[in-house]
C-alpha cells in the first residue's frame, strides 16, 4: 500500500513538473505580463481623471516602460513563433514616440553588428565620433556630458533621444529612404491618434498628463540602458550584467542580464536569470568583467558624475591597433542620442 502511494505521489510530482515545463514552453509568463500591462494601462487610463497627476503620470510611466520591455520580447520572437501575433502584442504605441516596426528594424540591426557601440556601425550606439564631437557647439557638448550622468539621462535624456531620432527621420523622409519612413510611420500615427482619443475624449485625462507619463516611461527605459554597453576590445566585455532586484528584473524583463541576452537573444526573459546562474555559477564577474551589484550601485557611481566622455575611443578602429595619433582620440564613451531598445 505504501509502495503504491509512493508511486502515485511520484507520478503526481512528475506530472506537476511536466505541466510547469509545458507552461514555460508556451511562454505563459510572457502572456501574464502582457495581460498585466494592458489590463493595468486600461485600469489607470479609465480612472486617471480620479487620480492626481503626480500619481497617474508615474504609474502610467511604469506601465509604459514595462510595455517597452514587452515590445523588446516581441521583437526577439516571443511569446510565439508567429511574427504577426507578436506584432499585434507589441505594436500599440503606449509610449507614443517611435513606431514599433522602426524599433524592430534598428534593434535587430544592433544585434547583428560586430562593432557594438561604434557609432559608425551600431545604430543604437550612444557614442559620437571625434569628428562629430568637434563639429558640436560648446553648449551642445556640455549638454551631452550632462546627459552622460545618470540624473542627466533621466531628466534630459528622453527629450534628446526623441528629438534626435525624429530629426533623423525627417531627413530620411526627404531623401531616398522616404518610402520606408512613410511605411513605418503612417500606422503608428493612426494608432497614436486612436490612443490619444481614448485617453482624452473617453477617459477624460489631460493631454499633458499622458505626455508626462510617456516621458517617464522613456526615462525609466533609459535608466536601464544608461550603462548597458561600453567600448571594449573583446566582444563579450561590451555588454553589462546587473544583479538587479526582483522589481527591476520584472520591469525590464530580464534585460539586466544584458551580456547573456546578446549571447543568447533567443532566450525568453524568464529563463535569463537561471541560465546566467548556470553558466556563471552566480559570479557575474566571471562572465565578462562588466558587472554591477544592482542599479543602486550604478546610481551611486554615476548619478552626478559622467560615466565617461561622449566620444568613442576607437570609433574608426575595426579590430586593428589604435591609430598612432592619440591627441585626436578622446577616451571614453557617451550618449549618441539614438533611441535605445536594449
Amino acid at each position: 500500500m505504501s509502495g503504491h502511494g509512493s508511486t502515485v505521489a511520484a507520478s503526481t510530482i512528475s506530472g506537476g513538473g511536466a505541466l510547469r515545463a509545458s507552461l514555460r514552453c508556451a511562454e505563459l509568463p510572457t502572456w501574464l505580463v502582457a495581460a498585466a500591462i494592458y489590463g493595468g494601462w486600461l485600469l489607470l487610463t479609465l480612472h486617471a481623471s480620479l487620480l492626481p497627476w503626480w500619481i497617474a503620470a508615474p504609474a502610467l510611466g511604469c506601465i509604459i516602460a514595462w510595455h517597452n520591455s514587452l515590445q523588446h520580447e516581441a521583437i526577439h520572437g516571443h511569446p510565439t513563433r508567429h511574427r504577426a501575433v507578436n506584432d499585434v502584442l507589441g505594436m500599440l504605441p503606449l509610449g507614443l514616440w517611435i513606431p514599433f516596426h522602426a524599433y524592430r528594424r534598428v534593434h535587430l540591426a544592433h544585434h547583428r553588428v560586430s562593432r557594438l557601440t561604434d557609432p559608425d556601425a551600431d545604430p543604437e550606439s550612444f557614442y559620437f565620433t571625434a569628428a562629430q564631437w568637434r563639429r558640436m557647439p560648446p553648449a551642445a557638448r556640455r549638454l551631452m556630458i550632462f546627459n552622460n550622468t545618470l540624473l542627466g539621462r533621466l531628466s534630459v535624456g528622453p527629450a534628446i533621444v526623441a528629438a534626435r531620432y525624429w530629426w533623423a527621420e525627417l531627413r530620411a523622409l526627404a531623401g531616398r529612404d522616404g518610402r520606408r519612413v512613410v511605411r513605418e510611420w503612417w500606422p503608428h500615427l493612426a494608432l497614436v491618434a486612436l490612443l490619444l482619443w481614448w485617453v482624452t475624449a473617453v477617459c477624460g485625462m489631460a493631454f499633458w498628463v499622458y505626455l508626462l507619463a510617456a516621458f517617464v516611461g522613456l526615462s525609466l527605459t533609459l535608466h536601464r540602458s544608461f550603462n548597458e554597453h561600453r567600448p571594449a576590445r573583446g566582444r563579450d566585455s561590451r555588454s553589462v550584467t546587473v544583479e538587479a532586484s526582483p522589481f527591476w528584473r520584472l520591469l525590464y524583463l530580464g534585460n539586466n542580464f544584458h551580456a547573456l541576452h546578446h549571447r543568447r537573444p533567443d532566450l525568453p526573459w524568464f529563463r535569463l536569470r537561471e541560465t546566467h546562474r548556470a553558466e556563471c555559477g552566480g559570479r557575474s564577474e566571471a562572465a565578462n568583467g562588466f558587472a554591477y551589484r544592482g542599479y543602486a550601485d550604478i546610481f551611486a557611481r554615476y548619478a552626478v558624475r559622467p560615466r565617461d566622455m561622449p566620444v568613442h575611443p576607437f570609433a574608426a578602429d575595426t579590430g586593428r591597433p589604435p591609430p598612432p595619433r592619440p591627441s585626436r582620440r578622446i577616451a571614453g564613451g557617451g550618449a549618441r542620442g539614438n533611441f535605445d531598445a536594449g
